[in-house]
């Protein structure tokens, strides 16, 4: 199996737990008994522990072989989903939220990914980038959806085995970590480095300035996100219009499928007018779609908007990740990719805790509008400062 092939299978991997979490993690806490603001408290502390982790693998992960430290990460993936199976009380989950690798956000948040990428961006040529970068987020958006698809077995396995949904979570807890060690496998196929024949990895240098540029409108786009990540937009269709969960589960299924589809225009459109237009043109329209379903005044209306959004929203992933892999020089990749990915983190860990708490004080959906608009003013500074900062192959 060709190295991108094997990034690509383990990014499947990882995201269809992450696909089951997501949506799990709300219904396993309000069944324990938390408010929605306990769960964005929760939440807001996985990300805070992943941007930690992905912080310390972006700024020192040169020193170790990128391979070494995949090892560990799995192992953490592993013990993440048994700790979290077990435990019930709010302060040890917050804890195993902090230190583990759970995924609320319906995105990639851990440090995984830039090592991942910085792999990623070495498996072709640079014409290539683009295209492989696609396919890695379409395989993470696929299983994603066949993640939340399948928490839709819960009902019937509950039927059948007669053992309480809660039991049946905790079960599906226990399997996450298992992917983790799905991943070990996976990446154990990869090549071992060797000094003389691998790209040096060091820390940021000539592109220090243009990356650090780049991480604090990211941050932005981020902390807007925050206020919308799935979990919680999951808890908010559960208790605003009373959908199932295989209901719900069902339409992220679908969602992520249009999402996976459109992202295969953007390489064809970076060809045409860019990297950076095609990150803020084709996100805008999704955050107004955002913003709109917070006045949608029925459950159809809301997932009609959704489901519009899906097919924009996610164009700029494959598109942002090529844009800064081409702007840096091969040695830097793998700290860009983490000086990139940490600031995303540590910026959404705040907006969840307060999402949470203004869905438990008002019936209407700001966090829809604020983090909308926020991502809109996120698209526009992006357009206005790096519009003309262009990599190699655009000139």
């Amino acid at each position: 199996m060709r190295p991108s092939a094997t990034l690509i299978a383990a990014r499947a991997v990882r995201a269809f737990g992450d696909g089951f979490t997501a949506l799990l993690l709300p219904v396993y806490l309000s069944g324990l008994g938390f408010s929605a603001f306990r769960v964005g408290v929760l939440t807001t502390a996985t990300l805070l522990g992943s941007a930690g982790l992905t912080l310390a693998v972006g700024l020192a992960g040169h020193r170790y072989p990128a391979k070494r430290l995949l090892f560990a990460t799995c192992a953490l993936m592993a013990g993440t989903g048994l700790a979290f199976s077990q435990a019930q009380a709010f302060w040890p989950l917050m804890l195993i939220g902090f230190l583990g690798t759970l995924n609320p956000s319906g995105g990639d948040v851990s440090p995984f990914l830039p090592l991942e990428q910085s792999l990623l961006a070495h498996a072709g040529a640079p014409e290539q980038r683009t295209m492989l970068f696609t396919r890695y987020s379409v395989a993470g958006t696929v299983t994603m959806a066949l993640g939340a698809l399948a928490v839709g077995v819960l009902a019937p396995l509950k039927g059948a085995t007669g053992l309480p949904q809660q039991v049946l979570i905790q079960g599906a807890f226990a399997l996450y970590g298992l992917l983790g060690v799905v991943s070990y496998l996976l990446y154990r196929r990869l090549p071992d480095e060797r000094v003389e024949t691998e790209t040096p990895r060091t820390p940021l240098g000539p592109s220090r300035n243009k990356v650090l540029g780049l991480a604090a409108l990211f941050s932005l786009d981020s902390f807007g996100s925050g206020f919308t990540v799935q979990s919680l937009l999951a808890l908010w269709l559960f208790q605003r219009f009373s959908l199932s969960l295989p209901v719900v589960g069902a339409f992220f299924f679908w969602s992520g499928l249009f999402s996976a589809v459109s992202q295969f225009l953007a390489p064809v459109l970076a060809r045409r007018i860019g990297l950076i237009r095609t990150m803020a043109y084709t996100h805008i329209p999704a955050n107004l779609c955002l913003i709109a379903a917070a006045f949608a005044p029925n459950a159809a209306a809301v997932l009609t908007l959704f489901m519009v959004r899906a097919m924009l929203s996610q164009m700029d992933v494959p598109a942002r990740t090529s844009y800064v892999m081409a702007i840096v020089t091969p040695a830097e990749r793998a700290a860009a990719a983490g000086v990139t990915n940490v600031p995303r983190s540590l910026a959404s860990v705040v907006s969840p805790t307060l999402a949470g708490l203004l869905f438990s004080v008002s019936a209407f959906a700001w966090p829809l509008v604020i983090g909308g608009g926020l991502k809109i003013v996120y698209d526009l500074l992006l357009l206005r400062l790096f519009q003309k900062v262009r990599p190699p192959e655009e000139n």
